[in-house]
């Protein structure tokens, strides 16, 4: 695929394998926001038993910790986290059927291999364009860890998200094929 093709997160899991690394799409849909200190508490409520505060199959988690909203605007400042933080909960919440994952940054061989036996996808956000990224979030709700400020679990709605697909259900890592372009190429 050449062009930025829009999707729809409730599309996203189940078109996984039409995806390659490197390609662009704008999302549109549903989305749960998750960094570091939300994610050990999930991974607490899963090891205890308990019930999460979102439906886990098919759904995306943005690795972000948004600033608080200014007047008339749903959110503030709203850019991915390094991804490789979550790297020791991410295969055990693709296990559990989530679809896709966004951030910035290389993910480890554990995540990309749970990612291919999952058939789900990551997704890299531009860094440092926070503020670009939150014009396209239309809503914002807190739904878990309100306690956790920025880095409480937000309902996220966005449209025509920008991304790019960095690991797809191949094993195409667009952080290693980069590489490889570039050396080739000088």
């Amino acid at each position: 695929m050449s062009e930025i093709e829009k999707v729809n997160t409730e599309d996203l899991k189940s078109r996984a394998n039409t995806f390659k690394s490197g390609d662009k799409i704008l999302l549109t849909g549903w989305i749960y926001t998750a960094r570091d200190a939300a994610h050990k508490r999930i991974d607490e409520l899963l090891s205890n038993g308990g019930k999460l505060p979102f439906e886990i199959k098919n759904a995306v988690i943005y690795y972000a910790g948004p600033t608080p909203a200014p007047k008339n605007k749903p959110i503030g400042s709203c850019g991915p986290t390094t991804s490789g933080r979550m790297d020791r909960f991410a295969p055990r919440l693709l296990d559990l059927g989530l679809g896709a994952m966004i951030g910035k940054g290389e993910r480890s061989l554990i995540v990309q291999d749970a990612i291919k036996r999952n058939n789900a996808l990551y997704l890299c956000a531009i860094g440092g364009a926070g503020a670009l990224a939150a014009n396209c979030i239309k809503s914002c709700e807190i739904i878990a860890f309100e306690d956790l400020g920025c880095e409480s679990v937000k309902k996220l709605y966005v449209e025509d998200f920008p991304l790019i697909v960095a690991n797809d259900t191949f094993g195409g890592d667009i952080f290693l094929n980069g590489k490889e372009q570039y050396l080739k190429n000088n």
